[in-house]
C-alpha cells in the first residue's frame, strides 16, 4: 500500500482519476472499494483521518434495526438483516454474533399504537409491550432468513431470565432475546476497505487530510489540511459522501439548500468487572421513559459501552457528550438494573459523533429515517460534472449503498458492472477460518511458526484476523513493547504506520488501534508511541512533541479520559 506521500506526489504529478469521492467515512470508502471491485479508480479525499467523524462514533453494531419496525421501515429492516449476516461472513475478525435481551415491563401496552405506526399512520415513538416486541421479532426472523447463521428469538419470563441475569429490574413481565452482531473494530474494516480497493485497482488513491473546497473554473480546490498545499482536479464525476459535512460540500460546489438534519449520538465506555459479570455475555436493549433505544453490553473483561443518546444538532463538529447525557444514560440504565449504581468515577471513555439524517421537521428523532438516500445533480455550464450526494446512511448497510452509488457512477460513465462485492472477503477476514476448532488452530500454527505465545497469537488474530501473521512474523523479528502502552508492540506499530496511511498520532490511538478505548494509554505511552510513529513518518523532535501533547489533550478533552 503506497504512503500518503506516494499519493500526494501523484497528484502533484497531474494524476487524478475520473471520479472524485468526498468523504472517507464507511460510505465514501465502501463506494471507493465497490467501484475498485470494477476496476474503476477513483480519487477519494477525506479532510480528516478515514473513519474519524461519523463513522468512528457508531454503538459497533451490525444490526437489523429492530426499531425501525415501529415506523414501517421494513424494506430498511430487511436489507439490514441481509448485509448484517454478509458482514458476519466477509468481515468475520471484527464482526461477532451478539445475544441481545430486550426487557419488557407488560404484555400488551402499546399494541394499538405500535399498529399504526407499522402502517405510516402516526410516526411518534411509543411505549412497546411483549405482544408487539414479539411480532415484530417474528418479522424480524423472516426477514433475516438470506445467510442466517444465528438462532431465531425466543421469549423468556421474568423469572426464567432472572436466573440468567439476576440483576434485572423486578418489575419486568419477559424478556425477549434474538440475535444481532457486534463490530469489535469498525475504523480497521474502513482502513481494510481501503487497502482491498487498491489492491484490486492499483490506480485507485484515498488520501487523508485533503479538504476538498471550492469549484474554480470547473475544477476541484483540494488543499492539505496539514501544510496547506493545493491542487486542482476535474472529476468526470464527483460524489459527495460526506455524511454530517455535506451540505458544507454542497455549498463549496454552488448549491446552498440545506439537506441534513443530524443527530447527536453520545456513548460511555465504562469500568465494571462486576456487570460484565453479572450481563453474561448478552446486550440489554431497553426502551426509556421518553421512548428512545438504550443498550449496554460487554466489550472486555471489566468494559461495557453504554448508549446512545439521540439529541438534534447542526454541527457536524458537535462530538462532545454533556453533562447532561452522561445524566441521561446511567438515569435509564437505573431503571432497568436498580442495583447498578455507576457513577462517572466508571467512566474511562466517552464519544460522540452527529449522524447524517435528512433534514426534518422538528418532532420526535426517533421517527427520523435511517434509511439512505441518493440525490442526483446534473451537470451545469460552471460545474461540468454531474454529482451524487449521499444522505442518510447507516453502518451495516453501508455496502449495499456504496453499490448503488457505484452503479450510478458507472452509468454516469458509460461503463458496466463486473462484479458484486457481496461475496467478498474484506481484510483480515480472507483466509481467516470461521469455526472456533480452525481458529484455535490456526493461532497455535502462528505461535509454532513465530515463537510468540499462544496468548499473544491469540490476542493478534483477534485484532488483524489472517493478517496477524505479518504482524507476528514483524513482532518475531524485532521482539518488544511500547513502554506505557499496554499490550501493543514497537513492530506492530511500526507495521501499521507503514501499510495503513497513518498521518497523525491520533490516527494510531483511535483508529488503527484500540488502545484509547481499551484505556490503555498513559502520558509515558504517548511520549514512546509519537518517537516510533515519528520514526516511521520522519518526525523531528518537535513534530513528535507537538503529536503527544495534541493526542493527550484530544483524549482529555474531548473522550474524558484520565491519563497517568
Amino acid at each position: 500500500m503506497q504512503t500518503r506521500d506516494e499519493q500526494l506526489a501523484r497528484l502533484r504529478a497531474g494524476e487524478s482519476p475520473p471520479v472524485l469521492i468526498i468523504g472517507g467515512g464507511i460510505n465514501g470508502v465502501g463506494t471507493y472499494r465497490d467501484l475498485a471491485a470494477q476496476g474503476q479508480a477513483a480519487l477519494l479525499v477525506e479532510a480528516a483521518d478515514f473513519a474519524s467523524g461519523t463513522s468512528s462514533a457508531p454503538s459497533r453494531l451490525i444490526h437489523g434495526g429492530l426499531r425501525y419496525l415501529e415506523t414501517g421501515e421494513a424494506a430498511l429492516v430487511r436489507e439490514s438483516l441481509t448485509e448484517r449476516n454478509l458482514l458476519l461472513k466477509n468481515a468475520c475478525h471484527v464482526v461477532h454474533p451478539l445475544p441481545v435481551w430486550v426487557p419488557l415491563e407488560s404484555w400488551f401496552r402499546g399494541s394499538f399504537m405500535a399498529v399504526l405506526r407499522f402502517l405510516h399512520l402516526t410516526r411518534t415513538p411509543g411505549a412497546k409491550g411483549g405482544v408487539p416486541v414479539k411480532l415484530g421479532l417474528m418479522l424480524y426472523d423472516r426477514f433475516g432468513v438470506a445467510h442466517q447463521t444465528m438462532p431465531n428469538h425466543r421469549m423468556y419470563l421474568a423469572d426464567a431470565a432472572r436466573k440468567q441475569v439476576p440483576v434485572l429490574a423486578p418489575n419486568l413481565r419477559a424478556v425477549a432475546e434474538y440475535y444481532d452482531a457486534s463490530i469489535s473494530h469498525p475504523e480497521r474494516l474502513v482502513a481494510e476497505l481501503v487497502a482491498d480497493a487498491e489492491r484490486d485497482c492499483p490506480a485507485a488513491m484515498a488520501i487523508p487530510y485533503l479538504a476538498a473546497g471550492a469549484l474554480r473554473d470547473g475544477a476541484v480546490t483540494l488543499t492539505d489540511t496539514l501544510t496547506g498545499e493545493r491542487f486542482e482536479v476535474r472529476p468526470t464525476v464527483v460524489v459527495n459522501a460526506a455524511g454530517a459535512w455535506a451540505d458544507g460540500v454542497q455549498e463549496n460546489l454552488g448549491f446552498h439548500e440545506r439537506m441534513i438534519g443530524g443527530t447527536r449520538g453520545s456513548h460511555l465506555v465504562v469500568k465494571s468487572a462486576a456487570l460484565v459479570r453479572d450481563l453474561a455475555g448478552k446486550m440489554l436493549y431497553f426502551e426509556t421513559l421518553d421512548h428512545r433505544a438504550c443498550l449496554i453490553y460487554a466489550i472486555g473483561e471489566d468494559r461495557l459501552l453504554l448508549g446512545t443518546t439521540d439529541l438534534r444538532s447542526d454541527d457536524a463538529n458537535d462530538k462532545f457528550c454533556t453533562e447532561a447525557e452522561i445524566d441521561y444514560l446511567f438515569h435509564e440504565l437505573s431503571l432497568i438494573l436498580p442495583g447498578v449504581q455507576l457513577t462517572r468515577a466508571d467512566i474511562v471513555f466517552a464519544y460522540a459523533g452527529v449522524r447524517p439524517l435528512p433534514l426534518t421537521k422538528p418532532g420526535a428523532t426517533g421517527a427520523i429515517s435511517r434509511d439512505h438516500k441518493l440525490v442526483h445533480f446534473p451537470p451545469t455550464a460552471g460545474r461540468p460534472f454531474p454529482l451524487v450526494t449521499l444522505i442518510g446512511g447507516k453502518w451495516t448497510t453501508y455496502r449495499v449503498c456504496g453499490e448503488q452509488i457505484a452503479d450510478a457512477v458507472l452509468a454516469h460513465l458509460g461503463a458496466k458492472r463486473r462484479q458484486s462485492t457481496e461475496d467478498l472477503p474484506i481484510g483480515g477476514a480472507r483466509g481467516f477460518p470461521f469455526a472456533p476448532a480452525d481458529r484455535a488452530a490456526y493461532r497455535a500454527d502462528l505461535a509454532a511458526q513465530t515463537g510468540l505465545s499462544p496468548e499473544r497469537c491469540a490476542v493478534l488474530a483477534a485484532r488483524y484476523g489472517s493478517r496477524a501473521r505479518d504482524v507476528a512474523l514483524a513482532e518475531a523479528a524485532e521482539p518488544g513493547m511500547v513502554a506505557g502502552i499496554s499490550g501493543y508492540s514497537s513492530a506492530e506499530i511500526t507495521l501499521l504506520c507503514r501499510d495503513e496511511r497513518v498521518t497523525r498520532l491520533e490516527d494510531v490511538v483511535l483508529r488503527r488501534t484500540l488502545m484509547a478505548f481499551e484505556g490503555a494509554v498513559t502520558v509515558q505511552g504517548l511520549a514512546a508511541l509519537a518517537s516510533l510513529v515519528g520514526a516511521a513518518l520522519h518526525w523531528d523532535a518537535t513534530r513528535e512533541a507537538g503529536e503527544a501533547a495534541a493526542t493527550l489533550k484530544l483524549l482529555q478533552d474531548r473522550h474524558r479520559m484520565t491519563i497517568g
